[in-house]
């Protein structure tokens, strides 16, 4: 009777070990064979799916919770973007950006009237696949190591403003909603402003709550407390933002670029990486279980034919914008294979199109289905690039490197031993990335000038940060 009543009480850890069992098996495997870690989620999901082994037969519950994935992704790489450094793409970001999505848009809206549909669900089919995978994309950006090279930066600056648009993208599919357009000036310029006034909140609080705070946390000196106010910080952002109508993802960039030029900047990003690639994961896995394979056989030709258009038109806008833009001909076609996918925000344009009754459930499955193809292709597409256009190797024979090149010291701990080692490698011309774990240490040694990160120098995820 009590073994009865301990196994009805029991947590089933079957489905959590299924789940991670099929990524662990799936990913080395077609990583090893070439094909991505992207592609072995998908494969994992579709097979554990639905239409699969179906252990999970409701992978929408999944595709919520790993949507965090992006959000925490996003806060790492706005780590990355001091407000200087994110000013200085400020053309990238609304130039570059706009020119694409722009276009895209104007492109793609097509496809749907050459098929027969509404002028309105035709747009809003179009403006979907124009959103970019942000997962798949910085995935792909960062296990070929070029998220910090200049074209790298230029997708995620083409990303970023397809995050911002999403805001605008949703009033439009209010506005084009029955009914919509009776919704008053007044009423629009009132979102409006809760949504410049959530900005503004996070600001001052980014500004002058959150470094005092983790001051405070840092000096208790407990690392899972830490752990879990990054967390905090991550979601409450996200929340925040989601309050004002604007887009989770957003409130975790803002977030991060706030924190970028913090001194615990590489402890949150220690913190908080763990959590991101485990999420991004499941995200992944997620789509994959999500791919209805009945609604891809009833209405295969539609979708067939729609992939290929709206994959062969935004390849022919992101390729035209790249070169107008001065790109050179591989880092267009580099850009334009990575791009060519629709997103996981166009999942959300899609529940909010009907939602309103703009498309029918459906349509919104076919939708869903072209989207998911076309992210299951993008690693294909990868492949094939790298194949036919693999990386051109600079011929360094005869040149002479220079003879005075100076690396960087990084220094762990900066007290009293730490400051009379720094001393020499200063004077002889070295930058030194300085480490401590004592916040008032570190305090004291910008009171002279000295910039010291936060964080532990025996933790092996902290020196990668």
């Amino acid at each position: 009777m009590a073994a009865e009543t301990h196994a009805a009480h029991a947590v089933d850890l079957a489905p959590v070990v299924i789940l991670l069992g099929s990524a662990v098996l799936a990913v080395p495997l077609f990583k090893k064979i070439g094909f991505g870690s992207v592609l072995g989620y998908l494969a994992a999901g579709l097979v554990i799916g639905p239409f699969g082994f179906r252990v999970f037969t409701e992978p929408s519950a999944i595709l919520h919770v790993a949507e965090l994935g992006v959000v925490m992704f996003l806060f790492i790489v706005g780590l990355e973007m001091q407000p200087s450094r994110l000013w200085s793409m400020r053309k990238e970001i609304f130039g570059l950006g706009l020119a694409q999505v722009g276009i895209c848009i104007l492109l793609l809206s097509w496809v749907g009237v050459a098929l027969g549909y509404p002028a309105q669900t035709s747009l809003i089919a179009g403006t979907g696949f124009v959103l970019t995978s942000t997962a798949i994309v910085m995935q792909m950006l960062q296990e070929r190591g070029d998220l910090a090279k200049p074209r790298g930066q230029k997708m995620v600056s083409i990303l970023l403003f397809e995050d911002l648009a999403i805001v605008p993208l949703l009033a439009l599919v209010a506005f084009l909603a029955p009914g919509g357009g009776e919704v008053t000036i007044s009423e629009r310029l009132i979102g409006v402003a809760i949504g410049l006034g959530c900005i503004l909140g996070l600001v001052l609080a980014g500004r002058y709550l959150l470094n005092p705070i983790f001051r405070v946390l840092a000096a208790a000196r407990a690392r899972e407390v830490m752990t879990a106010a990054s967390l905090l910080l991550v979601l409450g952002a996200a929340w925040w933002m989601q309050l004002g109508g604007l887009s989770t993802a957003m409130g975790a960039f803002l977030a991060g670029v706030l924190l970028s030029e913090s001194s615990y900047r590489h402890e949150l990003e220690a913190d908080i990486e763990p959590f991101r690639g485990v999420l991004l994961g499941l995200l992944f896995l997620a789509v994959g279980m999500s791919l209805d394979l009945n609604v891809v056989v009833a209405n295969w030709q539609v979708i067939a034919i729609s992939v290929v258009a709206f994959t062969l038109l935004k390849a022919a806008g992101v390729y035209g914008v790249a070169r107008l833009f001065r790109a050179g001909h591989r880092e267009a076609i580099e850009r334009t294979v990575l791009m060519t996918q629709g997103g996981e925000f166009a999942f959300v344009l899609y529940a909010a199109a009907l939602a309103v009754g703009l498309i029918d459930p459906e349509g919104s499955a076919m939708l869903t289905a072209i989207i998911i193809v076309s992210m299951l292709m993008t690693p294909l597409f990868v492949l094939i690039h790298d194949r036919l256009m693999p990386e051109v190797e600079v011929d360094a024979s005869g040149v002479e490197t220079p003879h005075d090149a100076r690396g960087t010291a990084l220094l762990i701990g900066f007290g009293r031993f730490g400051q009379v080692v720094s001393q020499p490698l200063l004077a002889r011309g070295y930058t030194i990335t300085l480490i401590d774990n004592d916040p008032d240490m570190i305090r004291a040694a910008a009171d002279f000038g000295f910039k010291v990160w936060y964080g532990d120098g025996a933790r092996l995820d902290i020196l990668h940060a």
